[in-house]
């Protein structure tokens, strides 16, 4: 009898410990799935409060609703895989980027969505494009006559694109950012000195940004109003050589971006994004921004490729020497196309061109 009883009191004693043993694996299990929520809570809280700060921050953007609605694009063409914009650099005083300014840098940028490659072409302003059905004029009177719409329209109809966003910007974002990054190296050669210091008096008096001259030639550190300086003298080389200069300045700009951290990025934002105007969205933005460091400018190259010197009366223009050639090159340049054959539209339009200019 006593045996018996030691081995059921034996038996109580282990359910009792089975018991303590599984309340505190419950209590355990109970502590693990609170810490789980709470750390799901913080993660949502983080994330909300990540997409709040940077679109925040993209609210700073003067961003053109309305879009480009009206744009033009040849019949049949689609530039599948690409994001063409085109870039306006203008010839604005202030922050309003009204059509009576003129556009002095006329690009277009173009990313492969899958490669990241970007390539850029400079559109050279004093081009002899159609801008109505067979009317010509040149390019850079364009965007200061009718804005940029009919700009991106006559950029699509003129070179088979279809581009359907842009982004403008002014003398004094260019100078804030290269000033940002600490300057560019630019050898600045013997012909620019005689009107470098004099383009950087008049950016100084536009923009307000302090800077000084230039006092010799030579390879050297720019800061934003003298790199300005540089991209804008017109009057060394043609329009294309300057179109070269300008795209010099880009290219060396964007590298020093690229390399740049977290917080050197949002000090950036913070100062140029509201100088900045376009019709890409917030949400495009975003999306384009996460890409960054993978984006590598691959090519940078001027169009027309072959032109002639065209001067009907008083007014100079540079014509395409068969523009439907030069699509065709523009195309192999920046899609790869190597078949490419250009739209109806272009052709009546490079069929005009050689009628009206006598230029083949």
């Amino acid at each position: 009898m006593d045996k018996e009883y030691e081995y059921e009191n034996e038996g109580v004693k282990r359910n009792k410990k089975k018991t303590k043993k599984k309340k505190k694996k419950n209590k355990f299990l109970k502590i693990l799935v609170r810490v789980i929520l709470l750390l799901i809570i913080l993660i949502v809280v983080m994330v909300g409060v990540l997409i709040g700060y940077v679109f925040n921050k993209l609210s700073k953007i003067d961003y053109e609703a309305k879009g480009l609605d009206n744009v033009e694009i040849n019949e049949g063409v689609e530039n599948e895989g690409y994001l063409n914009v085109a870039l306006f650099g203008i010839d604005a005083r202030s922050n309003e980027y009204d059509q009576n300014s003129g556009s002095d840098t006329i690009m277009i940028v173009s990313l492969n969505k899958k490669t990241k490659e970007v390539k850029m072409v400079s559109v050279y302003r004093d081009s002899y494009l159609c801008y109505e059905d067979n009317k010509y004029t040149k390019l850079t009177d364009i965007y200061r006559k009718s804005g940029p719409e009919k700009t991106v329209s006559v950029l699509n109809k003129n070179l088979d694109l279809d581009i359907s966003e842009y982004v403008a910007i002014n003398f004094e974002v260019v100078a804030d950012v290269i000033n940002y990054v600490g300057g560019i190296e630019i050898d600045v050669g013997k012909a620019d000195m005689q009107w470098i210091n004099g383009y950087i008096q008049e950016n100084i008096k536009v923009t307000g940004i302090k800077s000084s001259n230039i006092p010799k030639a030579g390879k050297q550190k720019l800061d934003g109003i003298q790199a300005l300086a540089y991209a804008r003298i017109r009057y060394v080389g043609t329009d294309i050589n300057r179109a070269e200069r300008q795209r010099e300045v880009l290219m060396k700009t964007f590298d020093k971006v690229k390399k740049m951290n977290a917080v050197q990025l949002n000090g950036l934002i913070d100062k140029v994004l509201p100088k900045v105007k376009t019709t890409i969205s917030t949400s495009e933005i975003l999306g384009l921004a996460t890409g960054m460091t993978q984006y590598n400018i691959t090519k940078s190259e001027g169009f027309p490729y072959k032109w002639s010197d065209y001067q009907p009366a008083e007014i100079y223009y540079l014509a395409p020497r068969n523009l439907e050639e030069n699509v065709i090159q523009l195309h192999q340049e920046l899609f790869g196309e190597e078949e490419y054959k250009v739209s109806s539209s272009l052709k009546k339009i490079s069929d005009n061109l050689m009628t009206k200019t006598g230029i083949k």
